[in-house]
């Protein structure tokens, strides 16, 4: 073992625990690699950026364009307003059609914004149905999951995959390569989660109002600042209301005057009646400060709720500009005009000093905003809505532009005519001079998170096969399985990166294991393919764990899940189809 091979070794494993951990964002991560490769001399400055170039990684940037091209046109709304009619004539039925759609639309466009544009419509479905959300949620993104591994481009890790075999040598995957197995594993898995999945889901039933659901009835109270208070001729974010008790303001009456929303500036008069979210217990210690006098049992349609003022349920989505800040840090009361009254954060459901929790994707939030303001909300990525509000706008006039452009990136990748990443790119040109999407929502588009820990994980990779940290690491899987059969360490190598999905980056455990995987298969004098579509599907078809892909933590809270749920229901979908890889990929791909 070499000290390059152990500075390697050293960088590859705090890697995974900073992916495993996320002290870090990933990206971040990403990043301190490169450096890291660079500033040791493991790699040249061309190999360390060579990542940031890379065919896969202008592919994955060029599929967000396209796949927003087609959401902004209203392509996958029409799709989903066309399914919520047939839930009216068979559940069943239309829980089947609703879940093959959502599996082909993930074949071809990223699956996140396809769950979050179907995840409002299946909750008004509930709603109309009496059936609980969490019969439909979860199931809803196990089919999204599953979709992804019927093309290259269903998903990201597919791409990454691809670009690694590609820079080892080996001949690159076809747009529909995988669509035999993959096909095989979409219709498995929707049969699985008609049958079996949605029978052991839970019967969770919302409450009837989001007040109720989100644990609000207690909670609203009336303060009236006397002269002897502290908080008098303050600003409201330097009020020691706010500071030290770290209550939410949502209107200050002042004689006939009625301030709602007001903003971190407002400044605290006497006799200034201020309606705020309180617990009983908070009560308790405002109660022994000077010139506070306390009015609880307040009703919130009757003292808080005006005509022109509505409730919003809201979700972080995994690349919101909230993510990982605080409501404060970003100042969200003066960026959208409303206020956060709740946030259900992993399951917890918090109705204290939440301007000052760091907020996560999938965190759940109860807005209180003016309805001319909603506009806000939609139009933001930084949100997914499931309220019932009405839809942003759509440019419907470029439709068929949209499709038709994406069917022609198909067409020319399918029959390789063009390579994929040339096909992409000239689709994204012809979104953009057709004005089906801007340059502005080009750009924004793009989960740059994931281009920049691409680029980083390739970097690893190359790393790993230069110094001969990957030979190292392949001959001693293969010792410790003491001569296994190409089918076993097939079998093997899908269960690892399954593991290593469920806790880290699926785009990361991608990006590692595939040289590894290739030079295991070199040592066994085998084709490297089974293993490379074993790691394909193993890093996306994660069931057992709400980190283990993004849709997961977009159903999490509004399906009213817990942890238990998705271990019950998805731990013998991941043991079904590690059994079904083992045996199936090697008759579409001999060894």
């Amino acid at each position: 073992m070499t000290i390059e091979i152990i500075i390697v070794l050293t960088i590859l494993i705090a890697a995974v625990v900073l992916f495993i951990t996320e002290w870090l964002k990933v990206d971040i991560v990403a990043l301190l690699v490169v450096a890291s490769l660079l500033l040791t001399g493991i790699l040249s400055v061309d190999e360390g950026f060579a990542g940031f170039a890379n065919e896969g990684t202008i592919t994955i940037a060029a599929m967000f364009i396209l796949s927003s091209g087609l959401l902004r046109t209203g392509v996958v709304v029409y799709l989903s307003r066309a399914v919520k009619n047939v839930f009216k004539l068979n559940f069943i039925m239309a829980s089947a059609i609703t879940f093959l759609i959502v599996g082909l639309l993930s074949a071809f466009i990223n699956n996140t914004p396809v769950v979050a544009i179907f995840l409002p419509i299946l909750l008004q479905v509930s709603r109309d149905t009496k059936i609980s959300p969490s019969k439909l949620l979860l199931p809803l993104s196990y089919a999204a999951i599953v979709g992804g591994v019927c093309t290259l481009i269903g998903t990201s890790t597919n791409l990454v995959v691809n670009s690694v075999t590609v820079k080892s040598g080996l001949p690159a995957f076809s747009l529909f390569e995988i669509a035999m197995p993959g096909v095989i594993f979409l219709i498995t898995g929707i049969c699985y989660i008609l049958f079996i999945a949605m029978p052991l889901l839970p019967e969770r039933k919302p409450d009837s109002t989001l007040m109720e659901n989100f644990g609000l009835g207690d909670y609203l109270t009336e303060i009236i600042l006397k002269k002897e208070s502290n908080s008098i001729n303050l600003l409201l974010k330097d009020s020691p209301l706010v500071k030290k008790f770290g209550i939410e303001v949502l209107e200050i009456v002042r004689g006939k005057d009625i301030v709602k929303l007001p903003r971190a500036n407002t400044r605290l008069q006497e006799n200034d009646k201020l309606k705020v979210i309180c617990s009983v217990e908070r009560i308790k210690e405002i109660q022994e400060t000077p010139g506070i006098l306390i009015k609880p049992g307040l009703k919130w349609q009757d003292e808080i709720i005006l005509d022109d003022y509505v409730f919003v349920e809201a979700i972080i989505s995994p690349r919101s500009l909230l993510s990982g800040k605080t409501l404060k840090s970003v100042n969200f009361r003066n960026i959208f005009n409303g206020t956060v009254l709740a946030i259900r954060h992993r399951g917890i459901l918090m109705n204290e000093k939440i301007s000052s929790t760091k907020l996560l994707p999938g965190d759940t939030l109860l807005i209180e905003i003016h309805k001319d303001d909603i506009s806000r909300l939609k139009e933001s990525d930084a949100f997914v809505l499931v309220s019932q509000v009405d839809p942003p706008s759509f440019k419907t006039s470029k439709i068929m532009i949209a499709i038709i452009t994406m069917a022609a990136v198909v067409f020319f990748s399918s029959i390789e005519i063009l390579p994929i990443s040339i096909s992409a790119l000239c689709g994204c040109l012809v979104l953009i001079l057709t004005k089906c999407i801007n340059l502005d929502q080009a750009y924004s588009s793009i989960d740059w998170s994931i281009i920049f820990l691409l680029a980083g994980s390739l970097a690893l990779g190359t790393a790993l096969e230069n110094t001969g940290a990957a030979k190292l690491i392949a001959d001693f899987i293969v010792y410790i399985g003491g001569g296994l059969s190409p089918i076993l360490l097939l079998s093997a190598f899908y269960l690892i990166t399954l593991i290593l999905t469920e806790t880290m980056s699926n785009t990361a455990t991608a990006a590692l294991l595939t040289p590894i995987a290739i030079v295991a298969a070199n040592s066994l004098g085998v084709d490297p393919k089974p293993f490379l579509v074993a790691i394909m599907f193993a890093a996306s078809l994660a069931f057992m764990s709400p980190v283990g892909y993004q849709t997961h933590l977009l159903v999490y809270n509004p399906g009213g899940y817990k942890i238990l749920d998705f271990i019950k229901v998805g731990t013998p979908l991941d043991l079904l189809f590690w059994i079904m890889a083992t045996f199936l990929i090697p008759l579409f791909f001999p060894f």
